[in-house]
């Protein structure tokens, strides 16, 4: 059984991915992230944080979104996805809503910064993915984001 670990470690070591997943347990089957997802989350800020029932950029967002800009003004032949969240106040239709307008917020400062529009896709998640867990302004103000993310390629 110890060969058949260490085999596997050595496997995941040389194929670029941890061994484990980000919560700490043994990696699990997922795919690993690509060079250039680790290129962004290096080298760019992934996410920006809305006001209550506000897809409004903040001055901060905007300063976060430049980031993103410039990297992907120097990887133009990546795509990216950009993820939109709520809080858990609200209707899950009215969040779902909601997490669409702050990922088009996000996506239409991109393409207004010169990123094509067709290499940014965005989808909505609600209030059903919270980042932090809680019932207080704290939690909920780390929920309502938009996380941009390296898509993956097909």
């Amino acid at each position: 059984m110890k060969k058949l670990l260490s085999l596997f470690c050595a496997f995941a070591f040389l194929a670029g991915c941890s061994a484990f997943d980000s919560n700490g347990g043994l990696f699990s089957g997922a795919e690993c992230e690509s060079m250039e997802a680790r290129d962004f989350a290096a080298s760019a800020e992934d996410r920006v944080f809305f006001a209550f029932d506000s897809s409004a950029l903040s001055n901060n967002a905007i300063e976060v979104l430049q980031t993103q800009v410039e990297w992907l003004e120097s990887h133009e032949n990546v795509d990216v996805i950009v993820q939109g969240y709520c809080d858990e106040r609200g209707t899950r239709e009215y969040n779902l809503a909601l997490g669409e307008r702050r990922a088009n917020a996000v996506k239409q400062y991109l393409v207004s910064q010169g990123i094509a529009a067709d290499r940014i896709s965005t989808i909505s998640y609600g209030k059903e993915r919270p980042a932090v867990l809680g019932n207080n302004e704290t939690a909920w103000a780390q929920n309502r984001r938009a996380v941009t993310v390296v898509k993956a390629a097909e």
